[in-house]
């Protein structure tokens, strides 16, 4: 049986700051990994308190950041971000604040150019079953339905 390493507090302490570091995190990252760490509460809330002190840990920051990469990177749409925003417990303050992030004009060329592009590779020959492909893909990536059901019906018919 292996012996789990113990670490004192000021070291757990360091380790979740360069977790922080490394990439922004939310607050539910964070209390998972020291729960992994089998902390106890009162030295939880101490990191905890240290680290939003010392900026590590902003909540806001996360959730903008969060947003403008799913967005940038993995093409998300809007509704994708703020389901898996909710998901981490991001406060309705700052799923707003981090939607701001995302320029509506990048929004509509990203919408159209995905959806070309992804038109481009689908096989299928009937116009509905296309388009109900396409639908499928862009409500994957959590895009809004009317805008959805706008941009296919531009780029399948013509």
């Amino acid at each position: 049986m292996m012996q789990k390493k113990s670490f004192t507090v000021e070291e757990i302490k360091r380790k979740i700051e360069q977790y922080c570091v490394y990439q922004d995190r939310c607050h539910k990252e964070v209390e998972q990994k020291m729960r992994d760490y089998n902390l106890i509460p009162e030295a939880r809330e101490l990191i905890l308190l240290s680290l939003m002190k010392d900026n590590f840990l902003n909540e806001e920051r996360f959730a903008k950041s969060f947003a403008r990469g799913k967005f940038r990177i993995k093409n998300w749409g809007k509704q994708r971000i703020v389901r898996e925003l909710k998901f981490k417990d991001i406060s309705a303050y700052n799923i707003k604040t981090a939607l701001k992030e995302i320029d509506e004009e990048e929004y509509i060329e990203t919408i159209y150019r995905i959806t070309e592009n992804r038109n481009a590779v689908i096989s299928e020959s009937d116009i509905y079953k296309r388009k109900n492909k396409l639908i499928g893909f862009l409500m994957r990536k959590g895009f809004e339905n009317e805008l959805i059901f706008k941009v296919v019906n531009e780029v399948v018919s013509s």
